[in-house]
């Protein structure tokens, strides 16, 4: 879809379908009053009427308005000007392109963006409109051989602002917001792939196809016998159980001087999580296919960083491997020594997550890191904490735990952060090695960062528990893309600011 940004009058559009929101009860934003001054009462008479009240989810559409260029005029109700909040404008977008898709118009001209938003500019609500719109009409059919096509789609789509003095920015405003949505959508066609195709391999595949895209991308894969000699003998203890080679896949986006330090991000790679010898059960294991959701949002925010042309450093470091209880697997039980040297006790496989991440943790100080941000789905015990709303966040840096903070705020990708207390790291204890792999039912969201915490002590981390926001279950199951716009908001963040971290 083509999304373009312009200003001008409702009734000088000459369109398939205007897109004009109504206020509750029955008030007309300023583009309805406008169409209702060319129309001499036409929608006043049918909000008097009752139509439309202007309640969130209402929604009417009209053919031949008097006076009006536009095909169509299609009405959404915004509900009360007073309670329109960040998501509640995510909504009524989303609203808006839903009914848009009904009405067969494959091209429009969207006037919400006039709406009040407490405290949200104009190149706010255009950016938003296009993730949200762009979020809208994804569709994932690669592997349907019916049905793949809906009615005619929506191929242009124009953004109003209300004066030429708002054009560049809501030009600024559309070009990132593009740039998010393509490394959103990248993010949930990698997760939605079915795991025999998405393996480890294929993901190595799709970074070293990122790097042919992008110039400033540069992609290198080490195998389990490379990954052997660097002494990776926790990722390798989750590997053993499948025939599928792991692969440590890093990415390097290079978009300032080379002594500027990068911002490592680091994505957990399971392309099916089994839970090895302790093995899940069989209900909705299917969806295990999306424990690969980190490693497939860093993908994705560094496709979206080299789109913009962010001016960062930014290392993407990926181990990737199945979890299977194969004739081979690591037992509960088993001790095995990490590459920092820490030995760690496996009392349950299915806490496979951190023991492939802590690793990678490592390697990560190779790069000297400015910060190290890993994306991991790593705890059920985060979904039954935070459900699928917001994304755990722990940290050993609290401004880089603010700064995510106020990324996801702004970007409507919302974190919750939670304490990484000693009194919890209490809980890894293992009378056999130097830690255990889990630490009981409470605060297993806690515990598992913990765990990761004693491999980070060289930089300024945080942690992502994204197992309750990568993917939606039920009929329309699939990945969302989280925490993809949360991350580059940071990015975008940390350019404004062109400083490294305190």
């Amino acid at each position: 879809m083509q999304i373009t940004i312009k200003s001008g009058n409702p009734e000088k559009q000459r369109t398939a379908c205007l897109i004009a929101g109504i206020l509750e009860p029955r008030r007309l934003s300023p583009a309805a009053k406008t169409i209702d001054s060319i129309s001499k009462k036409f929608l006043s008479n049918l909000l008097r009427r009752g139509d439309i009240e202007g309640k969130m989810g209402q929604s009417l559409l009209l053919h031949n308005v008097p006076g009006m260029l536009a095909d169509r005029v299609l009405l959404i109700g915004c509900g009360r000007e007073r309670d329109l909040t960040d998501n509640q404008y995510r909504k009524i977008v989303t609203n808006s392109i839903k009914e848009l898709k009904q009405t067969g118009a494959m091209e429009a001209v969207n006037y919400l963006s006039e709406l009040n938003i407490k405290g949200r500019d104009y190149y706010w609500k255009i950016k938003q409109a296009v993730e949200v719109t762009q979020n809208t009409i994804y569709n994932f059919t690669e592997y349907k051989t019916k049905d793949k096509t809906s009615r005619r789609k929506i191929r242009k789509l124009t953004l109003i602002v209300p004066t030429r003095r708002e054009l560049p920015i809501g030009e600024q405003a559309i070009e990132n917001g593009m740039a998010i949505s393509r490394g959103i959508n990248l993010t949930r066609d990698l997760a939605n792939q079915p795991s025999n195709v998405c393996t480890p391999t294929y993901l190595a595949e799709q970074a070293k196809q990122l790097a042919k895209t992008y110039k400033t991308i540069k992609v290198d894969v080490l195998d389990e016998d490379e990954m052997t000699k660097l002494g990776m003998n926790s990722l390798l203890s989750v590997a053993r159980g499948s025939d599928e080679p792991a692969k440590l896949i890093t990415l390097e986006y290079k978009g300032a001087k080379k002594n500027l330090k990068p911002i490592v991000l680091v994505g957990k790679g399971v392309t099916f999580d089994t839970g090895g010898i302790s093995i899940k059960p069989a209900a909705a294991m299917d969806e295990m296919k999306f424990d690969m959701c980190g490693a497939a949002s860093v993908i994705g925010t560094i496709c979206a960083a080299a789109e913009i042309g962010l001016p960062l450093n930014i290392t993407g470091v990926i181990p990737s491997t199945e979890n299977m209880p194969g004739g081979s697997a690591t037992k509960p039980g088993d001790i095995i020594t990490s590459m920092s040297g820490q030995t760690v006790e496996v009392l349950n496989t299915d806490a496979e997550g951190r023991l492939i991440l802590c690793d990678a943790l490592t390697y990560c100080e190779r790069y000297e890191p400015d910060v190290v941000i890993d994306i991991a789905t790593l705890t059920g015990a985060c979904v039954i904490a935070l459900g699928n709303h917001a994304t755990g966040l722990m940290s050993n840096h609290n401004p880089l735990a603010k700064d995510l903070l106020n990324a996801g705020e702004t970007s409507c990708d919302r974190v919750w952060q939670l304490p990484l207390w000693e009194e919890y790291n209490q809980q890894l204890t293992s009378p056999f090695a130097d830690m255990a792999n889990i630490g009981g039912r409470e605060a297993g969201t806690i515990t598992a960062a913990c765990f990761l915490s004693r491999f980070t002590g060289k930089y300024h981390w945080a942690h992502l528990d994204i197992a309750g926001t990568a993917w939606t279950t039920g009929k329309n199951k699939g990945a969302t893309g989280r925490p993809v716009a949360l991350l580059v908001q940071y990015l975008l963040d940390r350019c404004n600011k062109n400083k490294p971290v305190a």
